[in-house]
């Protein structure tokens, strides 16, 4: 990564990075996502060609996941790009919390849910909260209505895929989960 800028519309949480020293932005609090907010601090800044937004409920990511990110990009063809773990069990299934992604024999992300059927339970990756995206697909991402299907399972990705924008899915076998709900964060803690 050549920059990294933390972007956040809270005062709570600007005062709780106080000690360390980040690169930090605030941006409006009138984003409906952390995509949104991104695309508010890249949009002027020139030189930002491929932007990763590692999102902060993912605290144990792998910098060799954010490098096999980055490289997604030198496919010249690839706009967007998500990653996916194969460790995936049946909680995960039955957790709407953990996003499950659908590849296609290209590698592309087919679908995205939150609750699966029985017969499509094999199907499934558990999607690991982490993009990758061109400047130029960002913004225009940005500037889509939100869509049906977004607004019905919250799920901002589903903008990109409603809208023809391939997401490309880096598989990896990270372990972790993210921090979703308090209980999340009470099984990461109690794993420190």
């Amino acid at each position: 990564l050549d920059r990294v800028i933390l972007a956040i519309d809270s005062e709570e949480t600007k005062k709780a990075l106080k000690d360390f020293d980040f690169e930090i932005i605030m941006t409006s609090k009138d984003h409906t996502s952390g995509t949104d907010r991104i695309a508010e601090v890249v949009r002027d800044i020139e030189e930002a060609n491929i932007i990763i937004n590692i999102q902060g409920d993912e605290p144990m990511i792998d910098p060799a996941i954010v490098n096999q990110l980055i490289d997604t990009f030198e496919d010249g063809y690839v706009e967007m790009a998500t990653v996916a773990s194969t460790v995936i069990d049946n909680f995960d299934y039955v957790n709407p919390n953990s996003v499950k992604v659908m590849i296609d024999g290209n590698g592309f992300a087919s679908a995205f849910r939150r609750e699966t059927k029985d017969f499509e339970i094999g199907g499934y990756y558990r999607h690991v909260g982490m993009y990758g995206y061109r400047k130029e697909i960002l913004l225009q991402f940005t500037k889509l209505d939100q869509t049906k299907n977004e607004a019905t399972f919250n799920l901002e990705q589903l903008r990109a895929l409603d809208n023809g924008i391939p997401i490309k899915v880096v598989l990896t076998d990270y372990p972790y989960r993210g921090i979703d709900t308090e209980g999340d964060l009470n099984q990461f803690e109690s794993n420190q």
